[in-house]
């Protein structure tokens, strides 16, 4: 912090939040002056610079909204936090349209108040908090057709630039929907054969009747129906690189076929001898172990060490959850443009509940989340309620309500955060069962306070999915 602390104006009409707020902000080391009302905050403003301003929305004789709007025209810099316990999605939107920062339900958590004050305060000096993030997607975001700079995504970029400008056969492998394919992508497009053909080849979608002919090709007459010569798709990537997403779905005698071209990029048509040589490079890709598949007996073995020359791992988007927010931004740019909306923020309150959420379908799922949000938003802000990540969060618990849990599964690596949550939904949802309802009586079983129990309904979405 520096030298001269940041000075906060606290302006509540209750007597018991200010004195509140006042004590948990003076022990963060903050200035702290407070209103007990609009008017006696618009006067103290017109006094005095204030480098952030925490409002209610209802103050019994003019409306926050009329502060924030003093404020903002009085010093533009001044930042202004929104709370209130009677949040409404268009309540919100005009707050962001005014210019503050963010919009904060009551019953709020002591540490998110603090960090999204912190978080405010180290932006003071940008323009706004879209200026905040334009100079973010600066720092190594991107890299082809990849986004995120967090420490795992940065090893890949540099994994990428070593590699790309060579023959050498590449494994990519994560789960579904964590961008194996742009990944693979992004390695032709640094390669020298960036304006060659990128063909894919998804190993799991051709028919095991079609895929031989499909890869190879065939010649006329080859088999019913073949009434011309077909140039297959290893034929057409010449000098380019073939992407074989899925490959652990390949039959056995499918891998046979594709251990000769791996080894001397030669293969034959269907129904010809011919032998039809090719400069490609391959990239693989799959979801499944196939160390284990090969143990198995699943997988060649000679052709898993031809295909793994080099393995890129890509992580679940659970284990990048830094990348979020410019993953977020980017679809959000993405869709907004294709449908032809001007939606250009996600309020820092809505990137938090996407960062506390566990996404099990990776970065397709947060895009699938955000095309809906575009899709479906009458505001030009992606707002909490925009999200509906009721209908994923629903699927996640229903998923893990008859979990147990093993110390033992700490060596395989876990989320605490998952594990602890899923653990404070049960106890809250039991609480609510034997006290029948009873928020009082519930928040007394657990030993914790109406406000805190409150938040944490909210937060679990606990009276959404309690039975």
């Amino acid at each position: 912090m520096n030298q001269k602390s940041p000075h906060i104006l606290i302006v509540d009409d209750e007597l018991s939040m200010r004195e509140f707020l006042e004590l948990m902000l003076k022990k963060e080391g903050y200035q702290v002056t407070c209103a007990e009302n609009g008017r006696t905050a618009n006067k103290q403003i017109e006094k005095n610079f204030y480098d952030l301003i925490l409002c209610d929305l209802r103050l019994g004789d003019i409306s926050g909204l009329d502060v924030l709007r003093k404020a903002k025209a009085t010093n533009p810099v001044t930042i202004v936090i929104m709370i209130s316990a009677y949040a409404t999605a268009e309540n919100a939107v005009e707050a962001m349209n005014d210019g503050a920062y963010d919009y904060l339900p009551k019953p709020f958590e002591n540490k998110e108040l603090k960090q999204t004050i912190a978080k405010a305060l180290d932006l003071r000096t940008l323009s706004d908090e879209k200026k905040s993030i334009d100079v973010e997607l600066k720092k190594n975001l991107h890299f082809g057709f990849l986004v995120g700079n967090s420490p795992r995504m940065q090893h890949i970029y540099e994994v990428i630039k070593q590699i790309a400008r060579t023959k050498t056969n590449v494994l990519i492998t994560g789960e579904s929907g964590t961008g194996k394919e742009l990944i693979a992508h992004s390695i032709h497009l640094e390669s020298d054969r960036h304006d060659k053909p990128f063909v894919v080849i998804n190993c799991g979608s051709i028919p095991e009747t079609l895929i031989e002919s499909e890869i190879f090709g065939y010649k006329k007459g080859a088999f019913t129906g073949a009434i011309q010569d077909k140039k297959g798709l290893f034929e057409a990537s010449n000098r380019g690189t073939v992407f074989l997403d899925e490959i652990g779905e390949l039959s056995p005698p499918m891998q046979v076929k594709l251990l000769r071209v791996v080894q001397e990029k030669v293969f034959k048509p269907v129904g010809t001898n011919e032998n039809i040589s090719v400069d490609i490079r391959i990239i693989s890709a799959t979801n499944k172990k196939l160390d284990e598949e090969v143990i198995a007996g699943n997988f060649r073995e000679d052709l898993f060490y031809r295909i793994n020359v080099v393995e890129i791992k890509v992580p679940p988007l659970r284990d990048r959850k830094g990348d979020i927010r410019a993953l977020a931004q980017h679809f959000l740019d993405k869709y907004s443009h294709e449908s032809g909306k001007e939606i250009t923020k996600i309020s820092s309150y809505a990137v938090d509940l996407l960062q506390k959420y566990n996404f099990p379908g990776n970065i397709r799922e947060l895009e699938n989340l955000i095309e809906r949000s575009v899709a479906l938003s009458n505001t030009n802000i992606i707002l909490p309620d925009s999200l509906s990540l009721s209908i994923h969060k629903r699927r996640w618990i229903e998923g893990v309500k008859n979990r147990r849990y093993d110390v033992d599964d700490v060596e395989n690596g876990v989320s605490l955060d998952n594990i602890l949550e899923e653990i404070e939904r049960a106890y809250i949802e039991k609480a609510l069962k034997c006290a029948r309802g009873n928020k009082n009586n519930a928040s007394d079983l657990l030993g914790i306070s109406l406000r805190s129990f409150r938040y944490r309904c909210s937060k679990l979405e606990v009276d959404k999915f309690s039975e």
